[in-house]
């Protein structure tokens, strides 16, 4: 299976964040031909005000950005792990970071809405308060992609390793991970945690990133980029430079059953209580 990974520099325009997401796919599905393709966290919007981020959510289905997705993926005839949108929640103050993939045909095959939020002060000082305003899912998603299982996570979940376990035994081949990781965090953890997880669970971790700089009101912030690939011994096999673009890799399942057959870890699981 090809693989494409966009990386996106999104800020609070809806429409040209979708519209760059949409240049960006046609670019890969002419260049690679991909079969699967990943878009970043919040490609739809990212910054803004508490109103704003309201104001560009989506009651799923429908709205502009699933809509782009689902039509990209029945066009091209690609499956689309759409990184993910704002959700607007009904009956809720709050809105949901939420992943949608759809198959070859177009239609919705999975929802995973992020279950960890990014409540931290990062080294700069910069304060994040993701539960503020996101509604944290509870559940852990996976789905068919045509003999491959594909396990979902966002951007925070990569450093609770428990979910990923929790992935590997569901049967996740490959666990994608969408993200806006932060630029002071991303320099120090992002590669090291990506292969970690990879290592760990005996899969393809297949990461999308936020790139570049973005006004969250007042404060300028910065996102690491670096959307990368990583095969089931922690080797990187593809890794995006700066800016917006994408990379592309394969998956080989041959290469997942190799590792898992060098070193069993599933049947050596200890389980402690």
């Amino acid at each position: 299976m090809k693989i494409a990974l966009i990386q996106m520099n999104s800020g609070s325009d809806k429409g040209a964040n979708i519209a760059a997401a949409r240049t960006l796919i046609e670019q890969a599905v002419r260049e690679e031909k991909p079969d699967w393709i990943c878009l970043p966290e919040v490609f739809d919007f990212m910054g803004g005000s508490r109103v704003q981020k309201f104001a560009a959510a989506e009651e799923l289905p429908g709205g502009p950005a699933w809509t782009m997705l689902r039509d990209m993926a029945k066009t091209h005839g690609v499956f689309i792990h759409g990184g993910s949108i704002l959700e607007a929640i009904a009956g809720d103050e709050r809105i949901g970071n939420t992943t949608i993939a759809f198959n070859r045909a177009g239609e919705e095959i999975a929802r995973y809405r992020k279950i960890h939020m990014f409540d931290i002060t990062a080294p700069n000082g910069q304060q994040y308060n993701e539960s503020a305003t996101m509604k944290p899912g509870d559940a852990i998603v996976t789905y068919d992609c045509e003999g491959l299982t594909i396990g979902c996570s966002i951007c925070y979940d990569l450093r609770f390793p428990d979910l990923f376990q929790a992935l590997a035994e569901k049967g996740a081949h490959v666990i994608a991970l969408p993200a806006a990781f932060t630029l002071h965090t991303g320099k120090d953890h992002w590669e090291v945690l990506l292969r970690a997880r990879a290592i760990e669970t005996q899969t393809y971790v297949c990461a999308a990133g936020q790139t570049g700089l973005h006004m969250h009101g007042d404060e300028q912030r910065a996102t690491y980029g670096h959307s990368m690939a990583i095969d089931p011994w922690g080797h990187v096999i593809a890794r995006a430079s700066d800016g917006a673009g994408y990379v592309a890799a394969r998956i080989d399942r041959a290469r997942i059953e190799k590792v898992r057959a060098m070193i069993p870890v599933a049947q050596h699981k200890v389980l402690f209580t």
